[in-house]
């Protein structure tokens, strides 16, 4: 046999088809409740375990139980619930947006709201973000960050604060802890790891959060974070956003169903959980564990979390062509908006009317949100930014060779 027929009978078969179910029962789930809790400066080596169950905190009553069960007043969970809500409604009009024409291309987060947003509330101010291009729920669940501004960079329209130098859904934040999102894959995890480094020799308390998808694994600057967080103890959170499907690949090609992603963590001596992405107080609690273990200088935490990609992968993407439509229905965490508004409900923080008055109103406000964006242009109408902003913000004193060439084009 030859070493190339070799490695194809080796490559994983997808467990979702077009007209073939998922199978699931590769997720080996843990019951709510049941995952120990470790003290936060327990050895890398001892979350082996950790890594190979799932931390759960809400129960098939949802209620909160187990070790992991944070102490959030029901306010500060109502706030969750509205930050998910706003996100997902943000989503849908943004998705109808580039239907429309009036942007060129969008990625929702559908189904993953929990993980960002639980996690920025897990976070302090002067903390950095290294987002993916699913993580808009770290500035939707901010006031300081105005819908607008958001919509015309989306549009790159003739107010966009990036001026026309990034795609659509690659956002940039400084003020807000989040660093400029990469169209290339897994550069991120490195940089994370490095703002960590940097933070610690200044004998900062700051820590680092870093983003990756499942799919985003197999590259090397994965494993290069991963190699440099152990050595030298970088203050970080790495997060591998498990959503069972990259672009259009399914999660076992990048090795998901020979180990746990988290195992990899465990492997690197990092220590390391696998965490129910669709539970909003698991998510949390896991992220105040990571975040409390990189601020007392413990060392990083890698998190594996499970979750499920609702929608395409964007605006380009037909899903369709590889797992069945309703594939997502049949996912056995469920759908992270419901399962917090069932617990809010539960425990009398909130009701179905409620529920429906919040999101008339967030549609409300992303409507008029959207209508005020769209007075400064939209990307059908070619209100875009000036040919002449290519040649700023680049150098101090532009050179010589620039000047020209911005004589040359007339702007």
């Amino acid at each position: 046999m030859s070493r190339s027929e070799h490695l194809r009978l080796h490559v994983p078969e997808p467990s979702g088809r077009p007209g073939h179910a998922t199978d699931f029962s590769y997720l080996h789930l843990s019951p709510a409740g049941a995952v120990r809790r470790p003290p936060v400066n327990t050895a890398a080596a001892a979350t082996a375990d950790l890594a190979r169950s799932l931390v759960r905190v809400l129960d098939d009553d949802d209620k909160a139980i187990g070790p992991w069960a944070p102490q959030l007043e029901a306010d500060a969970l109502r706030r969750g619930l509205r930050a998910m809500m706003k996100t997902r409604i943000f989503d849908a009009r943004m998705l109808l947006a580039q239907r429309q024409k009036k942007i060129s291309f969008y990625m929702q987060c559908l189904g993953e709201e929990a993980i960002a947003i639980a996690q920025a509330m897990a976070l302090e101010p002067g903390d950095m973000c290294f987002p993916t291009y699913r993580q808009q729920g770290l500035l939707l669940s901010r006031d300081d960050i105005p819908l607008v501004e958001l919509m015309c960079q989306l549009m790159s329209n003739e107010i966009d604060p990036i001026k026309g130098r990034q795609l659509p859904v690659m956002y940039s934040y400084k003020r807000a802890g989040f660093f400029s999102v990469s169209g290339n894959l897994a550069t991120q995890f490195v940089q994370a790891v490095g703002w960590g480094m940097a933070s610690a020799i200044k004998g900062d308390t700051k820590i680092a959060s870093g983003w990756i998808g499942d799919g985003a694994t197999a590259e090397a600057d994965f494993h290069t974070a991963l190699t440099f967080a152990h050595v030298y103890r970088a203050p970080v959170i790495l997060n591998v956003v498990n959503n069972q499907w990259a672009i259009s690949t399914f999660q076992a090609i990048a090795g998901g169903e020979g180990t746990t992603f988290a195992g990899r963590g465990v492997g690197c001596g990092i220590a390391s959980l696998r965490v129910d992405g669709n539970d909003f107080l698991a998510v949390y609690a896991a992220s105040r564990w990571a975040a409390e273990r990189a601020r007392k200088n413990l060392g990083p935490t890698l998190i594996e979390w499970v979750t499920y990609r609702a929608g395409a992968h964007s605006t380009s993407d037909d899903p369709s062509k590889y797992r069945p439509a309703d594939d997502y229905s049949r996912f056995p965490l469920g759908d992270p908006i419901a399962r917090l508004k069932q617990h809010l409900v539960a425990i009398g923080a909130w009701s179905d009317d409620e529920h429906e008055r919040v999101e008339k109103a967030l549609e409300a406000e992303i409507g008029a949100a959207m209508k005020e964006a769209e007075r400064h242009g939209t990307l059908a109408d070619g209100r875009v930014p000036s040919a002449a902003s290519m040649f700023e913000d680049v150098y101090k004193d532009m050179p010589e060779h620039l000047r020209r060439q911005r004589q040359q084009l007339g702007v």
